[in-house]
């Protein structure tokens, strides 16, 4: 199957631009974050000749191989997917991002393994807001203590939340777990604390409605993964 990546990387940024002006948002004050797991490294770089350069990876060894591929590229790797510990030192190494962390341990890990000539790492704490079984993040009771902790590791960057909601039947119920991400990243009150990662392919326009800085969106980019 032939993809044409810029023509659909141009929809993308067509829906995330008219969100922005429907919700009165800032122009460009959203940042499009393409989910390139299990995509391959040929895909990444057409993205990347379209104009793309934040690229997200779930799982650990596919993305150092793909970040060694394309090293000559101008990108910046995000990882969103869940974390072992015995993976940590890999992704400190590695990313610029880290969007999923989601207990104490994983972030004084990655602080602990943040190579020194390195800038600090930016990292957004996973919040469980439907408090999902199946799903990681902190709970909303635990998450003004874990904020105020990490905040202060000394190789960590504290940017953000996000979250995954569960899928909603309409666009006001889609907006609901989205406001709550938004007020709790208002209620913290961290300096520094400027990111909301939040949205995906079926739900961006919610999430920017409610403040998304950056919409996590792999399907409308890459298609249906195999």
């Amino acid at each position: 199957m032939n993809i044409d990546f810029a023509a659909r990387f141009q929809t993308v940024l067509a829906r995330i631009r008219t969100a922005e002006r429907q919700f009165q948002r800032p122009p460009h004050s959203v940042r499009l974050l393409a989910v390139s797991k299990t995509h391959p490294a040929s895909a990444v770089a057409e993205l990347a000749a379209a104009g793309q350069r934040d690229f997200g990876e779930n799982y650990i060894q596919e993305a150092l191989d793909k970040i060694a591929e394309l090293a000559a590229l101008d990108l910046e790797w995000h990882f969103i997917g869940p974390i072992q510990a015995n993976k940590t030192r890999s992704i400190a190494e590695h990313f610029a991002w880290v969007h999923s962390v989601d207990r104490l341990k994983i972030a004084e890990r990655l602080n602990a393994q943040r190579p020194a000539d390195l800038p600090p790492l930016n990292i957004c704490l996973e919040v469980n807001i439907d408090r999902e079984p199946s799903k990681h993040g902190f709970d909303e009771s635990e998450l003004a203590d874990m904020a105020r902790t990490v905040a202060t590791l000394p190789r960590l960057r504290l940017r953000g939340l996000m979250a995954i909601p569960a899928p909603a039947a309409d666009f006001a119920a889609q907006r609901q777990p989205f406001a709550r991400l938004r007020e709790w990243k208002e209620r913290l009150n961290i300096a520094g604390l400027d990111t909301l990662s939040m949205g995906m392919s079926d739900d961006l326009e919610a999430a920017v409605a409610e403040g998304a800085t950056l919409v996590r969106i792999g399907t409308a980019l890459f298609g249906p993964r195999a």
